[in-house]
């Protein structure tokens, strides 16, 4: 199904919800055959603010060998999935901080009919999860890409919590989920895939 497909999964983490959700979604997509990249947006925080929390400490240390994001990767795939926590119903400042450099990509027509999803996490569940997906979205509409929301295709995303316009999450601080949502972000993720082979065969 996805061995036409080119994919980057884009993330940011603090304390490693983000990057289990995007490691779930990795794992999918290969299994379709697509070609995969990892990759994480910079980290912003100060380190006073880093170091003042271990788990935050710990999960920068862990990934340290993650690629970091580069506007190469957003041109280079077919799709994309974002996995970012909520920060007041919207995204972090370092997702926020990579979307606003693609503006060279997006005047030249480079992230038109790009296919993208996206997943997020919060500490309770109505904090903001809909709304922080939605937010990232509305940058995706302005790209032209084309959003391939979980929707209701699978009884794997009732059992997640029921997130139409994507997988989301309640962790806790040391990042642990108190819903097990690995088959929603698999279905997810090759719903996406399927998606983006639909459209690149469907343009050539």
């Amino acid at each position: 199904m996805g061995k036409d497909v080119k994919l980057a999964i884009f993330y940011y983490s603090s304390t490693g919800t983000n990057y289990k959700l995007a490691k779930a979604a990795e794992e999918a997509a290969k299994e379709t055959g697509a070609e995969v990249k990892l990759v994480k947006v910079p980290e912003l925080a100060p380190e006073e603010a880093i170091n003042g929390n271990p788990a935050w400490k710990a999960h920068l240390e862990e990934t340290k060998d993650v690629p970091t994001a580069s506007l190469d990767d957003l041109e280079w795939a077919d799709a994309y999935i974002f996995s970012v926590p909520t920060r007041y119903g919207t995204v972090p400042s370092q997702m926020k901080q990579f979307l606003d450099t693609t503006g060279g990509l997006w005047s030249k027509g480079k992230l038109a009919n790009k296919v993208v999803s996206a997943m997020t996490s919060a500490s309770n569940p109505h904090g903001g999860q809909e709304q922080t997906i939605l937010n990232l979205y509305t940058t995706m509409f302005h790209w032209g890409a084309i959003v391939a929301a979980p929707g209701y295709t699978d009884e794997s995303i009732f059992a997640a919590g029921g997130n139409p316009y994507g997988t989301s999450v309640t962790a806790d601080q040391e990042g642990n989920w108190k819903e097990d949502v690995t088959a929603a972000v698999k279905h997810q993720a090759k719903r996406t895939i399927q998606v983006a082979s639909a459209v690149k065969k469907g343009m050539q």
